[in-house]
């Protein structure tokens, strides 16, 4: 980036299925925010990766596009995979995690906002109201043995497997770190101020050492609630009170599990935006797959790839001092909100017949009429 003119450098990975039909909208969306706003400008890049990759080259993520990857200023991705492209031994092509891997990317941040518009499927009124944010650790934990999964017994038919959890204490800490902040930060806008930690720490040791680490750091963040909860507690009372959470960190596994709990409070998971961050890089995704039996249809839901980008325009506004990033990171938020705020917008996935045009249309009309601007300057 240039610090003269603001110039992001932006690597595109569109991925699989679906990944370049909600990423080329949302691109040229950026490209919008752009020209309204003024103040910064992008370069994209766009890099071949993930499974239909790997089919035909025999790799999955090119070393030219991760070193262009990691020099760059943020990762716009689509989706990865295909359940039909697997490596030999059985899993899925999953090159957003080597992404995170490589880059250090140990804060899995997903955002739980329900918006207007959007199936409430528990019916109580509140849960049309959320606004939490669970993050995952993104490095270690159960995933850091992908890969390494140790057999007994012999090679064709072994007896038993083992997969080990990895958890560290630099890599805890640099995770709250992280949470605290957020906490801090969400709770000068007016939210609760309570962090909470997710664990199994009643049954595994690791997760009990896990949480005294967080009960060290704790004492540093003095504005902010620490809380502990149970993993199976807390996807039960995700379901019975999510109202009451506020910032919520895990393991790994966890986070993987209850992130797409979370997206089904929000209606499902083409409404669930997410990022990847670490010291440096950060990666921009939405929470869904590569979805191969809508692809080529224009049926996808491009508003979580819509709100990743959002979600980039705030990291890149918050990490480089550029205010107007922030200010077009809650334009586009404000755009989405209004698009769907009148009810008449229902994405195919909800069962409507907005496909990924039509949702974008809309988005796009509230930023060409000035009223997500208007809202945005209004919240300020």
């Amino acid at each position: 980036m240039t610090a003269a003119n603001s110039a992001f450098q932006i690597s595109v990975f569109p991925g699989d299925g679906i990944g370049g039909e909600v990423i080329d909208p949302t691109v040229e969306v950026l490209k919008l925010l752009e020209k309204q706003i003024g103040g910064f400008s992008f370069r994209f890049e766009s890099e071949k990766a993930g499974a239909q990759h790997y089919k035909d080259t025999g790799t999955a993520l090119p070393e030219d596009a991760m070193k262009r990857a990691e020099g760059s200023d943020a990762i716009l991705l689509g989706a990865m995979g295909m359940p039909s492209i697997r490596y030999p031994d059985g899993r899925e092509i999953a090159p957003q995690l080597e992404l995170r891997e490589n880059l250090e990317l140990f804060a899995g941040v997903r955002p739980v906002k329900t918006r207007p518009g959007a199936p409430n499927p528990l019916g109580d009124p509140r849960a049309a109201n959320l606004d939490f944010v669970l993050i995952r650790e993104s490095t270690e934990g159960l995933f850091a043995n992908r890969g390494q999964t140790r057999y007994d017994g012999p090679a064709d038919r072994p007896t038993a497997a083992h997969d080990t959890m990895t958890i560290t204490r630099a890599g805890s800490e640099r995770l709250f770190d992280f949470s605290f902040k957020l906490a801090e930060k969400r709770k000068a806008k007016g939210h609760r101020g309570q962090l909470m930690c997710i664990d199994k720490a009643n049954v595994i040791g690791g997760f009990y050492w896990m949480r005294g680490i967080f009960d060290e750091m704790s004492a540093q963040y003095p504005g902010v609630e620490p809380a502990h909860m149970y993993v199976d507690a807390c996807a039960l009372n995700m379901v019975r009170r999510p109202w009451d959470f506020d910032v919520m960190v895990t393991e790994n596994m966890f986070g993987d599990i209850l992130s797409d709990l979370a997206a089904g409070l929000m209606g499902g998971m083409g409404m669930a935006p997410s990022a990847d961050i670490g010291t440096r890089n950060a990666v921009f995704q939405p929470c869904h797959g590569s979805a191969p039996d809508i692809m080529g249809q224009g049926l996808a839901n491009p508003t979580a790839t819509l709100l990743s980008a959002a979600m980039m325009l705030e990291w890149l506004g918050d990490t480089h001092g550029i205010s107007e990033c922030n200010l077009a990171a809650s334009v586009l938020d404000h755009a989405v909100d209004l698009a769907f705020e009148d009810g008449k917008l229902v994405p195919t996935e909800f069962g409507g017949t907005a496909g990924t045009k039509a949702v974008t249309d809309a988005v796009v009309a509230r930023l060409d009429d000035g009223s997500a601007r208007s809202r945005a300057d209004s919240a300020a």
